[in-house]
């Protein structure tokens, strides 16, 4: 990875009176931020002088929209665990972010975002590129800030960085205006401050935890839900503790894939829409649910009179707004994963009988595993995904955007580890996945980043190619390319009639002559041979590269349950011998 070291500049000294925008850099450099993801514009003018004259302080991605650079700076929270940081120019600087936003609030992603606005003398009188930055983002962040006081600056950032890395991690938006930047403080402003309304709860209360022990101890069919919450509490470890520890099985949620190893014996798959008929039919026939850091949506209950009907519900959560606000729950536990898991650990001394209730599930699993046709002259996605998997020795870090492809991936790339899965879940935005494997190289840069997209999601956010090309980037773009809004077109097929209203991208660019316009190799694979001949050298080598792979257009993905469907009603699932 090819990052250019910037020649250092002379900045103010504590000894000399500073503007905001030099306190901002300062605070930056304070709770030790290394890379910003952003877009200049008149109103941050100051703010990137200040960054010029930082030098090599910092290394800044300069995305070629508003909405890359925060899906990268996603992607390096995603995979680093800190805050992603994003500065973009007032008006349509800021709203370009909006998506972007929204779509870390759902997935709970560290994000801290510096928009600029105008200056505070104009502020509600539609001055040029002025937009009501609070307004738009109130529902959509964490919390967020508009600076009135230049003093205010320097613990306003710090409050920022706090809120967004602790408790539920989750976006915060920091709206500076261009005054505030260029006045100048002649006194050094405090960052002490207190913020008695947010105090996260961290640790279990023993008693609850004692009701789940006891529980656990009487269960015959019990099974253990991960979701995002145990990989942002970094409890992996204690999870595969305790669910080896008990014999429990695991069902991961779309965003927990990787917190528990995809290949272990107890592992049932995903669950939900898409999920595995074993992991589906052990959240509809458990008799206790242990829920740690899951938040019960939609796409993985299904109908809710028919999600764990016969369970006693435990929901572990650091955020006490989500326990019992879809799923009733018997008992609820407000902490942190790790240390919720720690004290179940230390609680947990009688081992449940669950033999038979294991037996069970190996035979779901043997009888009704993930299938599909495989026609030796055809190019078949779930193979494809297959093959990655097999060719990286499901070690990449795995960027998505939304639709089929994204749940293949979910489906056939074996997460092993936490941190190396990095999609759009609650919001489903596409054009996610390829800005974010730009951050997660950045965030990781020795390791294998594949962005799996589909063509219609690539082409949302292809202009940031450039960044592969400029920073040398060694991510590997690949297409599954169906020449389809594949899950739109699935949707069509099976409750619309087979009426495909605008969902069919017969018209698409060569993708090969697009990458080396950016002077980027390309590839373009039509059948199984090409994989097998081209893929593993594709996959190994240390530079960027677009893969386009053209795929059977009326693949669909399985299992699926249908709206309106409980867990065990799940359509195109076929018995083994059958697949």
């Amino acid at each position: 990875m090819k990052v250019e070291a910037k020649p250092h500049y002379e900045r103010n000294t504590d000894t000399k009176p500073k503007t905001g925008a030099d306190l901002l850099v300062d605070a930056l450099i304070q709770q030790e931020v290394k890379t910003i993801f952003g877009y200049p514009g008149g109103a941050v003018l100051p703010i990137y002088d200040a960054l010029h004259r930082a030098g090599d302080s910092f290394h800044h991605v300069l995305a070629r929209h508003e909405q890359g650079s925060i899906h990268a700076a996603e992607g390096y929270a995603r995979v680093t665990g800190k805050p992603g940081v994003v500065i973009a120019t007032s008006g349509p600087g800021a709203t370009n972010l909006i998506t972007g936003i929204a779509d870390a609030m759902m997935d709970s992603l560290p994000i801290v975002v510096f928009t600029g606005q105008v200056a505070r003398g104009v502020i509600g009188t539609d001055a040029f590129q002025e937009a009501d930055v609070m307004g738009i983002t109130t529902p959509i962040t964490k919390h967020n800030y508009q600076v009135q006081s230049l003093a205010d600056l320097p613990r306003t950032v710090k409050e920022a960085f706090h809120i967004a890395s602790t408790g539920r991690p989750g976006p915060v938006v920091v709206d500076i205006p261009k005054d505030i930047s260029s006045e100048v403080e002649e006194n050094p402003p405090s960052v002490d401050f207190s913020l008695p309304g947010y105090q996260p709860n961290l640790k279990p209360n023993p008693l609850q935890v004692k009701k789940l022990t006891d529980a656990l101890a009487h269960a015959k069919r019990p099974v253990i839900l991960a979701g995002a919450g145990v990989i942002h509490g970094k409890a992996a470890e204690e999870l595969k503790t305790f669910a080896e520890s008990h014999s429990l099985p695991v069902v991961n949620t779309l965003l927990g894939l990787g917190s528990f190893p995809g290949s272990h014996p107890l592992s049932l798959g995903m669950g939900g829409m898409h999920g595995t008929y074993t992991a589906n039919m052990a959240l509809y026939e458990c008799d206790l649910l242990i829920n740690i850091g899951a938040r019960f949506d939609d796409r993985l209950t299904g109908k809710l009179e028919h999600f764990a009907p016969q369970a006693t519900v435990a929901h572990i959560d650091i955020d006490p707004a989500e326990i019992g606000k879809n799923v009733p729950t018997q008992i609820p536990i407000v902490s942190d994963s790790k240390a919720a898991l720690e004290e179940l650990i230390r609680q947990s001394k009688e081992i449940p009988h669950v033999e038979e209730w294991l037996e069970t599930l190996k035979g779901y699993q043997k009888e009704y595993p993930l299938w599909y046709n495989n026609p030796e002259s055809k190019l078949v996605p779930q193979w494809l995904l297959e093959k990655v998997h097999d060719y990286t020795g499901g070690n990449a870090i795995i960027t998505t955007d939304v639709g089929q492809h994204q749940m293949w991936a979910a489906q056939y790339y074996k997460l092993e580890k936490p941190n190396r899965w990095v999609t759009s879940g609650g919001l489903g935005t596409m054009g996610f996945g390829f800005p974010a494997a730009i951050g997660a190289q950045i965030a990781s840069p020795d390791d294998t980043v594949v962005a799996v997209v589909g063509d219609g999601g690539f082409q949302m956010t292809l202009q940031e190619l450039s960044l592969l090309q400029e920073l040398d980037l060694p991510v590997k773009v690949l297409i599954v390319n169906n020449e389809a809004l594949g899950m739109v077109r699935q949707w069509q097929e099976k409750f619309y009639e087979e009426r495909y209203s605008q969902s069919l991208l017969n018209t698409q660019p060569d993708f090969v002559k697009l990458a080396e316009s950016y002077n980027l190799k390309g590839m373009k694979i039509t059948s199984q041979q090409d994989i097998e001949e081209k893929l593993p050298d594709a996959l190994k080598t240390r530079e960027p590269m677009v893969i386009d792979c053209r795929v059977l257009r009326e693949e669909n993905v399985y299992p699926m349950i249908a709206p309106g469907k409980g867990l065990h009603e799940m359509i195109g699932v076929k018995p083994c011998e059958e697949s």
